[in-house]
Order: structure tokens, then sequence, then C-alpha cells
């Protein structure tokens, strides 16, 4: 057996709570490995720990397993009915069974050696303080991201001369401002319910110079360019009467040259009474204009005008404390997204946490993290993470033709084997933002467009659609990404008919119970190499296929079932890049 391919441990995402009852158990192992069987029961089954009792427990055999490139995910769930557990393994290859305990691998003579002391896997207590939970809302949520200044101009008669006109086409830079605001969004409500959103992710709206907003002047001030505390209270409302949930940017990592503390520091120096909320290592260099490269101070990536904040200071955890218990209390938002997230102390995270989900229990937590974030995931921090991992993989798989369908499942499985099943539920699913290139921009192609979004709209966790995606809006990388919202050509007949589609996919998700599931495997019905296929199952017998033709030619499949949403498919040929969602 390949042993070095084995690995387990009783922490984050490989033994954990799912929730009072339930235990979840993981294991890698090589592809060596063909059977796995789990013993369990209560630690204390046989007596008291350190006595003459011989401890057996329950054999199971573990059948549920995703396949990942170079190892296998064995999972099971277990309900411990003292909320205890104690377990190891026996593992099977061809021609060899092995024990798998914490401390090593037994042969069955061994195992059995009269007195021996097995070092079994223990789950001491399933604490119900300790289990991971997150708010089951955001899973049913479908999300749409605004840059409030290019998204709508709700008060066009007030614009002030530094404001340009909206340009429906065409790139923009960072310091254009176009003068989209909340009013703006306000009107579009009745656009965004029609649609079929249910949330709302709006980047930075606090008081700061740029058009981005995330150089923080104020954190308890609404932008004068973008509107008023009133105007964002009733922003909130209208939209939580519409069915509509509310995430704002949190940019706790860093501030603007503005922030007053900041001002404070650059005044006084070493002596402000701000002078531990920042890092800075050379006083004398404090107010130097230029890239912070030569580490006179910390900043975000290397920019002079975002000091780097010390989340460490307990000053600086109580003042954000406060700020965001202001947000929650003033506004009743729903959802908060951390800027930097994994910048962000662990235990400025932990106190926030604690500190605003006693305000509002069910508040959505989301880290701006671009990769394994399983650190963050504990339970203690936040709910969840953007999952720029799958959107990674989906675009590699897309643009490298000499993948074929089984590493497009090894990479979907690695992205929901990476964290707990309650945080996989509320991952934050993306194609583009405004961090990145828009999706549109990548292919110029409409087919692999919707190819790649009926991914995003089937898979666990919560989908996110970039502002203009339902017109399949162009922009290129940070700041072209962030283009005005086109409405003069929205009722082209071309926009029309992208609307269209993108409604179907939205619907499907809303009245699909499988695309919400966290439940999916991947058959090899069809030979193809390039054919995509996957099933998802809601737990209770019914499932729906998801077939995606990347290939280079037509592909026959079966007719069967009915279609929910499809692309270049008729009478059982799925056509180059096509696309077939269906009920089995």
């Amino acid at each position: 057996m390949d042993f070095t391919g084995v690995y387990h441990k009783t922490t984050e995402q490989m033994s954990y709570a799912l929730n009072e009852d339930e235990l979840i158990v993981n294991l890698k192992t090589g592809y060596d490995v063909k059977k796995v069987f789990l013993y369990y029961g209560d630690p204390f089954e046989a007596g008291i720990l350190g006595g003459k009792e011989k401890w057996t427990g329950t054999k199971e055999e573990i059948v549920y397993k995703k396949y990942l490139q170079h190892q296998i995910w064995w999972t099971t769930t277990l309900v411990p009915k003292y909320k205890r557990c104690k377990y190891y393994f026996e593992l099977h290859t061809e021609d060899e069974v092995w024990y798998y305990f914490e401390d090593g691998f037994l042969t069955k003579e061994q195992m059995e050696m009269d007195g021996r002391m097995l070092q079994c896997f223990t789950v001491p207590w399933m604490n119900p303080a300790d289990v991971n939970r997150t708010p089951g809302w955001v899973n049913e949520t479908v999300w749409y991201q605004i840059f409030p200044d290019r998204f709508a101009n709700g008060t066009p008669e007030e614009n002030s001369g530094d404001i340009l006109p909206w340009r429906n086409e065409g790139s923009v830079t960072n310091e254009e401002k176009f003068g989209g605001n909340l009013r703006g969004i306000r009107m579009k409500i009745p656009y965004l319910r029609e649609l079929g959103i249910t949330g709302i992710y709006l980047n930075p709206i606090m008081e700061a110079e740029s058009n981005h907003k995330y150089d923080t002047t104020d954190y308890t001030k609404i932008d004068p360019a973008f509107g008023d505390e009133k105007e964002f209270e009733s922003l909130v409302k209208e939209a939580h009467e519409n069915g509509i949930r509310v995430m704002v940017d949190a940019v706790f990592n860093h501030c603007g040259r503005k922030f007053a503390p900041w001002m404070d520091v650059l005044k006084n120096g070493k002596n402000s009474r701000y002078a531990g909320w920042f890092m800075v290592n050379d006083w004398s260099q404090i107010g130097k204009k230029a890239s912070t490269r030569d580490g006179r101070f910390y900043s975000f990536a290397f920019a002079d005008g975002m000091p780097k904040l010390n989340t460490n200071e307990p000053e600086v955890i109580d003042y954000f404390c406060t700020v965001v218990e202001g947000w929650i209390r003033d506004y009743d938002i729903d959802g908060i997204r951390f800027d930097v997230g994994n910048e962000i102390s662990h235990r400025f995270l932990k106190i926030v946490r604690e500190h605003v989900k006693a305000i509002k229990p069910d508040i959505y937590l989301l880290g701006e993290i671009w990769h394994d974030a399983s650190q963050w995931l504990l339970g203690d921090e936040y709910d969840s993470v953007m999952n720029y991992p799958l959107m990674s993989g989906i675009h590699d798989f897309f643009i490298d033709k000499t993948m074929g369908k089984r590493d497009f499942a090894y990479m979907i499985n690695r992205c929901y084997t990476m964290y707990m099943q309650q945080c996989n539920n509320v991952l934050f699913n993306l194609l583009d933002s405004h961090d990145t290139e828009r999706l549109m921009n990548r292919f110029h192609d409409l087919d692999l467009f919707y190819q790649q979004l009926a991914v995003l709209f089937t898979m666990p966790g919560s989908p996110c659609i970039y502002y203009g995606t339902e017109i399949a809006m162009e922009g290129g990388h940070d700041p072209d990404c962030r283009r005005c919202m086109p409405w003069d050509l929205l009722d082209e007949e071309e926009n029309q008919e992208k609307i269209r589609e993108m409604k179907k996919l939205i619907a499907l998700r809303k009245e699909e119970p499988m695309t919400r599931s966290p439940h999916f495997h991947f058959p090899e019905t069809y030979d193809e190499p390039r054919l995509v296929e996957y099933v998802k199952l809601d737990g209770y017998g019914h499932s729906i296929e998801v077939l995606l033709n990347c290939s280079d030619a037509d592909v026959s499949v079966k007719e069967e079932g009915e279609i929910l949403f499809a692309r270049r498919y008729q009478d059982g040929v799925l056509e180059k890049n096509g696309t077939l969602i269906r009920r089995k």
C-alpha cells in the first residue's frame, strides 16, 4: 500500500460536527486503496479508558468518495449517540489489508496483539457551542455585485463638474467618475427583482477619496458622492421589501490617507495617540509619498495612500466593532464582505464575529481570500469566502484543451473538499468581479459564456453575477472591468435575448433544489473526453444532469428526462460548445 497517500486528522474539514447530531469523517488515500471500512463507537463503550477494556466499535463501509487528481477522498456521516466518537480505519488494496490509527498503520496481527494500546482517532465531545454554523439563507441567494459609481445615476440633474457623461460603451479608468449612486440603485430594484436577484453585494460606499472607495476616509459616513445615511437606509428597506438582501464591503485591512487617525499620525509621528493603529517601521519618512517597497510602513500592496491598519491592536478592534454594530443597527444590513480578508488578524476576526453575531445571528460574514482559506473557516471567523479557486479552475479548463472531463471533476472535487460542508453551502461563487477581467472578455463566445454560467448556477454555494453579466458585458482587467452599465442599450433585441437566458438560469437555481444541493458525482456515460457530465442529487431520489460539450465536434447523447436549460441541443445531438441541463 502507498502509505504516503493516506491522511486523516480529527480537525478542520477532515473530522467535524455538521450540526449537533451529525459527525462528518473524511479520509484521503491513494488510488491503490479499493475499499475503506470504519470502526467507530463511543470511547467508553467498553469501560473507562486506561483499564483492561477491549474496545471494538461498529464496522461500516465508507461508500461515498470523490476523486482528486492523485488521491481519493472517502467520506461518511456518523450520528454518535452520546456526542463522543472513537474510530479507526481498515484499508483494502488489491492484495493487502491495513489498519490505520492515529499513530500509524498496523497489520491485523499487530492490532490484535494482547495488551497493545491502540491509539484510535477520537472526537471527545461535539459541543454545540463549537459547531460551525453558517446562515442558511445564503445558499438560496442569487447575488448581484454592484460597483456603485458605474451602475446607475439616479440624480443626473445634480451632477457636479467632475462627473462625466454616462458612457454606454468603451473603456474606463480609475480616475473617471460617472455619478452612479444609491438613488440609482434604488431606482433599479424593480429591474433586479424581475431578473430574479435576491442579494446585492455593494462595493464600498463609505466616505473615501477615490471612485472605488477602497481608501476609506470615514467608516461611519456614506460617501456624499453616493448619497447620505437616509438614502442608504431607504435602499436597504426597499431591497428587503422586494426580497433582496444587502451585503456591504468592509475595508478593515487598510484605510485612506485622509482617515483621521492616520492624519494624526502624519502630524504627530510616534507621539500620536493612534501610533499603535498602524504598522510604521521608519517614523522619519512617514510623510514620504512614494511606493512603500522601502518598508517605511506597511500598506495595502505598496500603495502609500492605503496604510495598513494594525488589526492586532485592541483599540482598532474595539473601533471596528463599533463601526459594524452601527451598520447593522442603523441600516439592517445582511452581510459584510471583508476586503483583503486574509491579512486581517485572526484575533480581530474572532472578536468581530462574536460581536456582530450577538446582534444579528444570521448575518453573513464573507472573506476575500483567493487561496485555500481553511484556517479562517473553523466556525469562529468567516462564514465562508469568495470562491476564486472555482473561478480559476473553470477558466483554466476552458482555455486548456489538453484537460479532459476527469480533470474537470478533479478540479471541482478539490474545491469542495477544502472546507466543511456548512462552509461549502454558503461559498460565494463567482466567475468575474471588479478585480478581474470580465467573463465575456475572456473568450468572446456566447456559447462558452453560458457553459460557464451553467456550472456557476449548479454548484453548491451561492452564485453571484457581476452587474452587466446579464447582457454579457465586456471589459478588460481592472479598471476596465468597471465600465458603466449601458442602460440605454438594454432594450436592443440582442440584449433582451441575453437577459432572457440569464433569467432562465436564475429561475432554475431558485426553483430546482438539486442545483443548490451539496451532493454531486461525475458518471462517465460517454466516451468523449471533453464532454463534461455531472449529476446533482437532492438526497431524496431526485436528480438533474448537466452536460457541457467542450469538445471540437457534435456529440450524440441519450434522449431522456425533462429539459430545464439548453443551448445548441436538438434531437439527441449536443453540438460543439452546447449546454444541456435536464431532470433525470
